[in-house]
């Protein structure tokens, strides 16, 4: 089944997403905006975590009128884990359970390996691989309740590529793919499935902002096999299916969307 998005394009529907309880960590901006859009177009029922309280507020204000459920903003920071175990709490109580995690939030500040100290160490795991773990340890005893569930893990296409600069953002990236695999073997048993998302160099106001300036753009996309920048909704597309029934053999493995970024 289809739906017409806009005149231009089509998206699919998913029936089985319909009123789903849908966790998603920074979903302010960027590919986060695109994922809370997307569930809430599908009409499940969304909350997400940021800290961008500003951004946050206007994508409910804007989403509000149409969407089936209202989605709901928690101001959270990630690395505050009793905060982000107590708002979990909250939103599981509230909704009756959580289906799906989208565990999507990170930081990918560039720094040079001879700058890390202990402290930014711990900070930049603490932003880019912990809380991963803990929203899905806390959202995995609801989906056991229920029957299965879904856990999405975004990954990048950084550490495959050996990108400079970026040395703990693509440790914690690694440490993602790698833990996707060891939840997706101890929560199967459970009909949990859990994947990663592998996003390639993806068109958001970030990004952009780090690449004007010095030809980053043109040489990205000399090195796709597509010609096109890849769009937030172009990821979020993948996140839907995978937590779609159509995706219910699909577990353990990692999803790449960067147009052949190569």
């Amino acid at each position: 089944m289809l739906q017409e998005t806009k005149a231009e394009e089509r998206r699919a529907v998913y029936p089985s997403l319909k009123d789903k309880r849908v966790v998603v960590t920074g979903g302010g901006s960027g590919i986060g905006k695109a994922f809370v859009e997307g569930f809430v177009g599908q009409g499940a029922r969304v909350a997400f975590l940021d800290i961008a309280a500003e951004d946050s507020g206007k994508l409910v204000e804007r989403l509000a009128p149409e969407a089936a459920h209202v989605p709901q903003f928690h101001e959270v920071d990630l690395r505050d884990l009793a905060l982000l175990q107590s708002t979990l709490a909250g939103i599981e109580r509230d909704f009756g359970g959580i289906d799906v995690v989208v565990n999507n939030a990170a930081n990918d500040d560039r720094h040079k390996m001879e700058d890390v100290t202990p402290e930014y160490w711990d900070e930049r795991i603490a932003t880019n691989l912990r809380h991963l773990f803990f929203t899905s340890q806390a959202a995995v005893p609801s989906m056991k309740r229920s029957g299965g569930g879904v856990i999405l893990n975004l990954g990048s296409i950084s550490w495959h590529l050996a990108l400079p600069d970026i040395v703990l953002y693509q440790t914690s990236k690694a440490g993602i793919e790698g833990m996707t695999r060891a939840l997706a073997r101890d929560l199967g048993v459970h009909n949990i499935r859990v994947n990663t998302i592998i996003p390639g160099g993806i068109k958001t106001p970030r990004q952009d902002a780090l690449w004007h300036d010095d030809g980053e753009t043109q040489r990205i996309l000399d090195q796709q096999c597509l010609k096109e920048r890849v769009l937030p909704a172009d990821v979020a597309a993948m996140a839907l299916f995978l937590a779609s029934d159509d995706a219910r053999m699909c577990t353990g493995h990692g999803y790449f969307v960067d147009a052949g970024w190569r």
